[in-house]
């Protein structure tokens, strides 16, 4: 998710003291725009043509700044905190409800989403990560995603191995044959904690669990929360088929080892783009929905991805509201859904740019049936944020253990999991 770079951090537009802007800073809108692709020079090169365009049809200037994904959670709060900053913002779609609860987010009620194209121009689940229950959304989609298990195809066919796996038991039996010197059957992304947090999710919705009651408390040490995380943990620690650095992992280099031939699966959302730019051909590699457990635990549900991906969301702060929704809009419009999720491999978020060629590719098609079959949304709730940085970072000290060569026990995921369930609110 996230790719460390320098950036150059963008002028701040449109900030002066009086509710009159002047015309220059009523034609300039500051953007941060989230790390879709192999690196931040990579998404400045596929944004700019667009923002041109934008500046063409409507003479308003968008400074753009790609922010890492370890960095963008923190600087979207101090901004809602501050009240200054960008006028429009990517936001991982799991942080909606975190940030609609600062307050600081332009609400998009039905005569706001009318100025972007109307309500029903959106993906329903897409529109459904974008904020609490029974509230206008904080945002609208930009980018949908899902997570997919990627495999590579010669390694499984030198291993003897015909089709992926459909199970976890099928998943490590087949990562044991896989592991060999220089080659390990998975690879993952331990020190990220937004990574980690999301796979708690998917795993504990598998193993019948809940991170939130209906009343909005955590519940992160329940015992299906512990075995769900546990079977995470433990393809590194039990299984071994995960390589030990993996623990320090938190800039995509589990994507770089796949894509180098280092490990032969990986579970991720919309891979396919960031593979091709480090040189690997879509014909090596394949695409299967991720995992369940053979047997279904008790209270265990069919869902094997979060509803992932990007919404777009407009500061209160901004003095120019006019054109930071028109920049929306555009965004949004069939025409910049096709070209932007067409570079990335997401799917666009607005139904009538779906039928586009460019989203029929085996990758997509799998993304597509998840998201609409098995995905599940993250809970909506405004310590969403909270919950992927603790449990997240709590599953980070786990693999570290694990690559250590101390076992980990149920015994200890649990007391990780109290410990920042006592964090919650703090």
């Amino acid at each position: 998710m996230a790719v460390a770079a320098l950036l150059t951090t963008a002028s701040i537009a449109a900030c002066g003291d009086s509710g009159d802007s002047s015309e220059g800073a009523a034609k300039t809108l500051t953007y941060w725009a989230s790390n879709q692709g192999a690196s931040i020079e990579f998404d400045k090169q596929t944004l700019q043509p667009e923002l041109d365009k934008f500046e063409q049809q409507t003479g308003i200037k968008v400074n753009v700044e790609v922010v890492p994904w370890s960095d963008l959670l923190n600087r979207l709060l101090a901004a809602a905190t501050s009240g200054k900053g960008p006028d429009v913002v990517n936001i991982g779609n799991t942080w909606s409800a975190s940030l609609q609860a600062t307050n600081a987010l332009v609400p998009f009620d039905d005569a706001t989403l009318a100025k972007v194209g109307g309500k029903d121009r959106f993906v329903p689940a897409a529109l459904a990560a974008a904020g609490a229950p029974g509230k206008p959304p904080a945002a609208v989609p930009l980018y949908s995603l899902a997570y997919a298990l990627y495999y590579n195809k010669k390694m499984f066919t030198d291993a003897g191995v015909t089709t992926p796996p459909t199970t976890w038991e099928e998943l490590v039996e087949t990562g044991k044959k896989l592991t060999k010197s220089g080659q390990w059957g998975l690879a993952v992304e331990g020190a990220n904690p937004s990574e980690n947090s999301h796979h708690a999710f998917t795993f504990g919705q598998q193993w019948g669990g809940e991170w939130f009651d209906s009343a909005g408390k955590p519940t992160f040490d329940t015992p299906q929360n512990v075995a769900a995380v546990k079977r995470y943990i433990d393809l590194m620690a039990v299984d071994k088929i995960v390589n030990p650095s993996n623990a320090e992992y938190a800039q995509n280099q589990s994507v770089a080892d796949f894509a180098n031939r280092k490990a032969a699966m990986l579970l991720w959302q919309a891979a396919g783009s960031n593979f091709k730019a480090q040189g690997m051909s879509p014909e090596e590699w394949g695409i299967a929905p991720v995992p369940f457990p053979a047997t279904t635990p008790p209270g265990g549900k069919k869902v094997n991805s979060m509803v992932a991906g990007i919404n777009m969301a407009v500061f209160k702060h901004t003095e120019n509201l006019d054109g930071s929704l028109e920049f929306v809009k555009f965004m949004t419009s069939d025409a910049e859904q096709v070209i932007l999720n067409k570079t990335y491999g997401s799917l666009p978020s607005v139904k009538t740019a779906n039928a586009d060629p460019a989203f029929q590719a085996p990758e997509q098609k799998v993304l597509g049936e998840v998201l609409g079959t098995t995905a599940a949304p993250l809970p909506q709730v405004p310590e969403e944020s909270q919950f992927e940085t603790l449990v997240g970072t709590a599953m980070k000290e786990l693999f570290a253990d694990a690559a250590g060569g101390k076992p980990v026990t149920e015994a200890q995921v649990k007391e990780k999991l109290g410990v920042a369930q006592q964090k919650m609110g703090s």
